[in-house]
């Protein structure tokens, strides 16, 4: 696939980008060298190959899920305009 001038022109507005019209050919040519690559890429037959979250075969390590905090949330509340069952009330913004 080969993208004209006003392909990029357009792909230029839609992404809200300005460019310089001495620019346009060069950036026809990489984007048109992209999609030819993409191209190339989806005849590649990947039936046999089974999907990666990530390319090295890695366990994340996580740390331990404790509290590292004390439950300030009395103290915080005493400030509030507003407050129902430990929640906070707000006018309602969404009829």
């Amino acid at each position: 696939m080969s993208l004209q001038k006003e392909d990029v022109v357009k792909i230029a507005h839609l992404a809200r980008l300005a460019i310089d019209e001495a620019d346009i050919p060069g950036y026809a040519r990489n984007l048109s060298s992209i999609l030819r690559l993409i191209e190339e890429m989806d005849v590649v037959d990947t039936e046999a190959v089974t999907p990666m979250a990530h390319p090295l075969d890695m366990v994340q390590r996580l740390r331990d899920d404790v509290v590292s905090e004390e439950n300030r949330r009395e103290c915080f509340q005493k400030i509030a305009p507003q407050v129902e069952n430990g929640l906070y009330l707000v006018p309602q913004v969404i009829e």
